[in-house]
Formats: C-alpha cells, structure tokens, sequence
C-alpha cells in the first residue's frame, strides 16, 4: 500500500514538474516569437514588403501562448486526472509549436540565403 501512494505521490510530482516546464519555455518562446518578428520587420522595413516567416511567427507565439495557459491551468487543477488530460493537451500543442519554430527557421534561412544568391548574380 505503501508504494503505490509513493508510486502516486511520484507520478504527482513528474507531472506538475512537467508543466512547470513548460510553462517556463512556452512563455520564453512566446518573447522569441515576438523579438524575431520585430527583427524582421527592421530588417524588410526598406524593401516595403513582408513575409510569410512573420505570419507564422505570430501564429507560433499563439500557439506557446495557449500551451502557457493551459500549463498554468493544469498546475493550478486539483484533480489528478483533470491535471493530466490539460497537461496532456499543452504537451501536444508545445510540440507543435517547436516544430513550426523548427519550420520557420527552415524558412528564414532560405529566404536569406535566397536573397544573398540574387544579390550576388546581380553583382555579377
């Protein structure tokens, strides 16, 4: 009896653990979202044109934005289950997120390494 309280109290643990971080990073990266489309709206802001990389950038910071909440929300839950079906849900989205912010950064460095590339044959 003794161990499955201990197996329980562990299992409690892990997961408010788990959300606590990410809550931490989902909050981080929703700072970076932000910071990165400010950089690139100083960077086109000459050229007078935008681009699909800051779109989804703000659509990314939604995304761990909602992970925060719901990671918030699962921390502050009294029941186990309850704590674990919403801890559960922002884990899915947080993962999304990485993985459009993984997207992203593709999409960024082709667009710079394509610009460099045209600029360099017109200098030719």
């Amino acid at each position: 009896m003794n161990d499955d309280c201990s197996e329980k109290h562990y299992r409690t643990d892990l997961e408010e653990s788990l959300c606590m971080h990410i809550f931490s990073v989902s909050s981080a990266m929703v700072g970076v979202c932000l910071t990165v489309i400010g950089i690139i709206q100083v960077l086109i802001m000459g050229q007078k044109a935008t681009t699909f990389a800051d779109d989804l950038l703000a659509v990314d910071a939604l995304l761990f934005l909602s992970s925060c909440i719901l990671s918030y929300w699962a921390l502050r839950r009294r029941g186990i289950k309850r704590m674990h079906t919403i801890e559960q849900v922002a884990d899915t989205i947080f993962l999304c997120a990485m993985i459009l912010m993984a997207i992203i950064c593709m999409l960024i460095t082709f667009d710079i390494s394509f610009q460099r590339s045209l600029e360099w044959m017109n200098s030719r």
